[in-house]
């Protein structure tokens, strides 16, 4: 009987583990820009997310790779042969990337902080083909990820009530 609840339980366990991993990834491609222009808020008009001025190459590369990896952005134009890739510093890829975060992810002050690294202008950064503006498809797309949270919870839950049930 003992040896079956934790069958069970493991079961439970990778189900959540395969559900967490078929959730989809977000990717910002800016051939398909259609607007908006920044964040457009009511009271402080168009903002762009971009490196601070003064941030340590270092803290700026820590904060590029996290918005790279863990923050789902899509870095591949800022990568050699993409739009954004001149100029080849670490200052003008993490801007990229903080700002693609930012618009994807509330612009808000929140979603634009990197550790200190980042700070809100209201100078649009585009230049040459590189367009910072995200799509409202690209971002509807990242808000609709939010639904996606971890149910390993509820699935402990499950768990302690079958193990309750059995010895009661």
């Amino acid at each position: 009987m003992r040896t079956q609840f934790w069958i069970f339980l493991l079961l439970l366990l990778l189900l959540n583990f395969f559900c967490q991993a078929a959730r989809p990834v977000m990717t910002i491609r800016p051939e398909s820009l259609v607007g908006p222009q920044g964040n457009t808020t009511f009271l402080d008009g168009t903002t762009w997310c971009v490196a601070r001025p003064g941030a340590s190459q270092a803290e700026l590369q820590r904060a590029l790779d996290w918005a790279c990896g863990i923050g789902r952005v899509d870095c591949s134009v800022i990568e050699r042969h993409g739009d954004c890739y001149e100029p080849d510093t670490i200052v003008s890829h993490a801007s990229f990337a903080f700002n693609a975060y930012y618009q994807t992810n509330g612009n808000n002050r929140i979603a634009c902080y990197f550790g200190g690294t980042a700070t809100l202008t209201k100078i649009n950064p585009s230049y040459g083909k590189c367009s910072y503006d995200v799509s409202k498809s690209e971002v509807s797309i990242a808000r609709s990820l939010s639904k996606y949270k971890p149910r390993w919870l509820l699935l402990m839950h499950i768990g302690l009530l079958l193990l309750i049930s059995r010895r009661g």
